[in-house]
């Protein structure tokens, strides 16, 4: 891991076409802008692993809790 210090308006520059600004630095937060393509998928790593785990809780469910969904969907589209 590279670490870096950087004051506000500072930039950092990753590959080519990805921009990385420090905008705001306020008590222990700071705002950073991130210029990059639209095909450069950017996530916050905390969303990123609450739907991970969200996956993995839907992924884990009961196969009897699906079994009596389709039952119900079943009953209901059969009447």
């Amino acid at each position: 891991m590279l670490v870096l210090t950087r004051k506000v308006e500072e930039q950092i520059k990753i590959g080519d076409n990805i921009i990385i600004k420090v905008l705001d630095i306020d008590g222990g937060s700071v705002k950073i802008g991130i210029d990059a393509p639209r095909e450069i998928v950017i996530l916050r790593m905390e969303i990123l692993e609450q739907v991970q785990q969200e996956n993995i809780e839907s992924a884990s469910k009961n196969v009897a809790d699906i079994a009596d969904a389709v039952d119900m969907i079943k009953k209901r589209f059969n009447t």
